[in-house]
């Protein structure tokens, strides 16, 4: 397992790279490109991925906690039982990711874009939805108690099962959900 903790690897070309179980905490990857990467089970905690592409990237059980994911690009990835814990993913683009049994617990995801991800089993405890895009996306199971979805778009969005205790809906679209 590669050791880059701390390392500036911004702008870096690491396409199609294997970084499997890479300790990569609190490394400078902002603007990197990470597009089919294979970072399973890597440590990304206090990471910075702003800006970077992460597209059909492999990140299952993958540590991002508190990592700044900001304007990522990160469609088509696998995040599959990851842990995003406190992670800024503001204006990220999720579309079509596998977030199942992931940890989002008071994660940013202000005006993220979510749609058709799968979201079934995550905790979404606290998580910030604001104007967030979650059309079609598969909420079944998810804990989303406290969750803010103020003004968030919930289009024909799969909620079976789905814990709202104390959520704010304030304004959310929930046509057809």
């Amino acid at each position: 397992d590669a050791n880059l903790a701390y390392a500036n690897l911004t702008d870096a070309d690491l396409t199609d790279a294997n970084l499997t179980g890479a300790n990569l905490t609190g490394a400078d990857l902002s603007n990197a490109d990470l597009s089919n990467a294979d970072l399973t089970k890597a440590k990304l905690a206090g990471a910075d991925l702003s800006g970077a592409d992460l597209s059909k990237a492999k990140l299952a059980g993958a540590d991002l906690t508190e990592a700044d994911l900001t304007v990522a690009i990160i469609y088509d990835a696998n995040l599959f039982g990851a842990d995003l814990e406190r992670a800024n993913l503001t204006d990220a683009n999720l579309t079509n990711a596998i977030l199942s049994g992931a940890n989002l617990t008071w994660v940013d995801l202000t005006n993220a874009d979510l749609i058709d991800a799968d979201l079934t089993r995550a905790n979404m405890t606290e998580v910030n939805l604001t104007e967030a895009n979650l059309t079609r996306a598969n909420l079944n199971t998810a804990h989303l108690s406290s969750a803010n979805l103020t003004s968030a778009n919930l289009t024909r969005a799969k909620l079976h099962g789905a814990n709202l205790y104390g959520a704010n809906l304030t304004e959310a679209n929930l046509t057809e959900a």
